[in-house]
C-alpha cells in the first residue's frame, strides 16, 4: 500500500530500487562509481545511527536538507573528509532524492531542499609533476634481474607511458595488449575504453615480461606474488619502494610525495611540453571533458613564458621620486 503521508515510505525499499533497478540495470553505472554510492550510504546509515535512529527504522523524510548538511559536516569534522570528498558524497545523495522523488511526487519539497544544497568550492593546487631526469631515475630503480624488480619496471614504465589511473593499470589483462600494433587498451572511468600507443622501448620490456610470467589473455599483466591483480594499495606500496630506491641516486626525490596520479600528472605535462594539443591529451588521458586537461595548462610555466615572449614588452619609464612632490599634488595623481 502507497504511504498516506509525503516520504512517510521506509528508507530501505527505495534504496535497494535505487541501486539494484537504478544504478546497476538502467544506468549501469561501473563497479568503482556504485562501490562510491554504496559506502556513501553506509556513513550516512552510520551516521543516523549514532544519532540513536535505526536503519530499518529510517523514512525517506528523514534524509532532509537538515540532516544532510549534518551528514556533511560530520563527515569534515569527524572523518576530516576534504570538500572534494564532501561533494562527492552530496552528489550521491542528490542522485538518490532525484530517483525517489520521481518515485514518489509529494517528496518534491523535502528533495527540492536538498538538491538546493551547493557543493563547497576548494582551492585547486598545483599540478605536481616530475622532471624528465627524476622520470628516468624511477624506471631505472628497479632490478630487472629478478621477477619483482622487472615487474615493477613495467609498472612504472606503463604508468609513464600511457598515462594510465592506477585502477586502469591495476585491471589490465595480457589480452589487453596489441604489441604487434604497439599499443594497449585501457578500461577507465564509467565503462569507458580506449587504446594508447606505446614506445618500442616499452614493447620491447613487455615481450621480455611476458616470457617471465603467464601469457593467458585473461591473466593479470601486472600479477602480485599470488597470481591475482595488484591492487591500487599495492601498487602504490610498490611506487614508495621505488622511489626510496631511486632517491639514494635522485636526492631531489626525497622532497616528493609521490603517487600513481602524480606520474599521470607527468605524462600530460611532458606531452604538453612537447606540442601536443590538449584535445590530443584528454583523449590520451580519457578526459571526459577538455575543461579537466586545462589543469595542465594553467601549471606549464614553460608555455606560458613562451606566450609572453611573443609579446613586445612595453617602455616603463621610471617613476620620478614622489617625495619631492607636493602633498597637493601627489593627490591629484593618484
Amino acid at each position: 500500500m502507497k504511504a498516506a503521508t509525503t516520504g512517510d515510505e521506509l528508507l530501505g525499499p527505495p534504496l535497494r530500487r535505487y541501486f539494484c533497478e537504478y544504478l546497476i540495470n538502467q544506468r549501469r553505472l561501473s563497479p568503482r562509481t556504485i562501490a562510491a554510492y554504496r559506502d556513501t550510504f553506509r556513513l550516512l546509515l552510520a551516521f543516523f545511527e549514532r544519532r540513536r535512529r535505526k536503519p530499518e527504522n529510517l523514512r525517506v523524510r528523514d534524509v532532509d536538507a537538515d540532516c544532510v548538511l549534518a551528514f556533511l559536516d560530520d563527515l569534515e569534522r569527524t572523518r576530516r573528509n576534504c570538500a572534494r570528498t564532501r561533494n562527492a558524497r552530496l552528489a550521491a545523495i542528490r542522485s538518490f532524492m532525484r530517483f525517489a522523488v520521481a518515485g514518489d511526487p509529494p517528496l518534491l519539497p523535502i528533495a527540492q531542499r536538498v538538491l538546493a544544497i551547493p557543493s563547497k568550492r576548494f582551492e585547486r593546487g598545483v599540478v605536481k609533476h616530475l622532471t624528465p631526469n627524476q622520470v628516468q631515475s624511477l624506471l631505472d630503480a628497479p632490478d630487472s634481474a629478478t621477477w619483482t624488480g622487472l615487474r615493477d619496471r613495467v609498472l612504472v614504465t606503463l604508468l609513464y607511458n600511457t598515462g594510465a589511473r592506477v585502477s586502469e593499470l591495476a585491471g589490465l589483462q595480457v589480452g589487453d595488449l596489441r604489441l604487434e600494433a604497439g599499443a594497449v587498451h585501457l578500461r577507465g572511468k564509467g565503462r569507458k575504453q580506449r587504446t594508447v600507443p606505446l614506445w618500442r622501448q616499452s614493447v620491447v620490456l613487455l615481450r621480455s615480461w611476458l616470457r617471465q610470467t603467464v601469457a593467458s589473455p585473461q591473466a593479470p599483466l601486472l600479477p602480485n606474488r599470488r597470481g591475482g591483480h595488484m591492487t591500487r594499495s599495492g601498487i602504490e606500496h610498490r611506487l614508495r619502494v621505488i622511489v626510496e630506491r631511486a632517491a639514494l641516486k635522485d636526492p631531489t626525490l626525497n622532497r616528493l610525495r609521490l603517487s600513481p596520479h602524480t606520474i599521470r600528472h607527468t605524462t600530460a605535462m611532458h606531452l604538453l611540453q612537447s606540442g601536443v594539443d590538449l584535445s590530443v591529451i584528454a583523449i590520451w588521458l580519457g578526459h571526459e571533458s577538455i575543461g579537466t586537461t586545462h589543469q595542465y595548462l594553467d601549471a606549464d610555466l614553460e608555455t606560458k613564458k613562451g606566450a609572453l615572449e611573443h609579446l613586445t614588452a612595453p617602455t616603463i619609464r621610471r617613476a620620478r621620486d614622489k617625495r619631492s612632490q607636493p602633498l597637493t599634488e601627489f593627490l591629484r595623481r593618484l
